[in-house]
């Protein structure tokens, strides 16, 4: 069967590649699972101390996550759609895509039911560095929620570039939130903070994707090695980091 575009999500239990490169949900072309997965979230701070002993501090780069993925040893059958998919990348200079199986959907199993077949959307402009950002079409419901840690991505037809992944961190919803910042949310409203902040502007009305959000990442090296046992298993790991668009 013909196809439009290649698999960019490292193949796992949930994202299969074909043998023509193209995405497949048959069971024998999905990739295995993690073993583990470490995860670090870097912003880095310049840090000053004045002769008195005052604080100066400020942002010195931009943020990015970094993760470690370690794999159970597999058979050939397992191990050559990964490696196989990364060699493709051609170590750092292609960028792909990571789905994390612990944010695959939210904490809450009812706001992850309403996030994978509703819409949730800008509520208004925001302009790059915003924290928080005020989201419609939210359940009426104020006990569906995205949760703490929860992560999402944007969708903004204005800005096709806008790849970062966002970990929220605060939801105020109505008749619970900051009055001396915010005003009062609708019922289908969240006022949403989240680490990093945004690092491009999104217009109003742009898609919120708290479902199977994807890491957009590079090989953290050029040269990827893997073991083979005296059992046929192969051993391998993988060294990501976050890449902006």
């Amino acid at each position: 069967m013909a196809f439009t575009s290649f698999q960019t999500i490292l193949p796992d239990p949930n994202n299969g590649v074909g043998i023509a490169g193209n995405p497949s949900t048959t069971t024998a072309d999905k990739g295995p699972g993690f073993a583990s997965v470490n995860i670090s979230s870097g912003t880095p701070i310049q840090v000053t101390r004045t002769n008195s002993g005052r604080l100066i501090s400020r942002s010195a780069a931009g943020h990015k996550f970094e993760m470690k993925i370690e794999y159970n040893p597999m058979t050939r059958e397992q191990f050559e759609p990964v490696y196989s998919f990364l060699m493709q990348q051609n170590g750092r200079l292609n960028p792909f895509f990571v789905q994390l199986p612990q944010q695959y959907t939210s904490r809450s199993s009812t706001f992850a039911t309403y996030a994978a077949s509703n819409t949730i959307s800008t509520a208004g402009a925001l302009t790059q560095g915003s924290d928080f950002m005020v989201q419609g079409g939210h359940s009426s419901s104020q006990t569906t929620n995205p949760q703490l840690g929860d992560m999402f991505t944007i969708t903004d037809t204005n800005d096709s570039l806008h790849k970062k992944s966002y970990r929220v961190t605060r939801v105020m919803v109505r008749d619970n939130h900051h009055s001396g910042i915010h005003s009062n949310p609708s019922t289908t409203q969240r006022i949403v903070y989240f680490h990093p902040p945004l690092q491009r502007a999104v217009a109003s009305g742009q898609t919120i994707n708290y479902d199977k959000p994807l890491f957009r990442v590079i090989q953290k090296n050029d040269i990827q090695s893997y073991s083979l046992g005296t059992n046929n298993l192969f051993s391998f790991s993988l060294d990501l980091e976050e890449a902006q668009a």
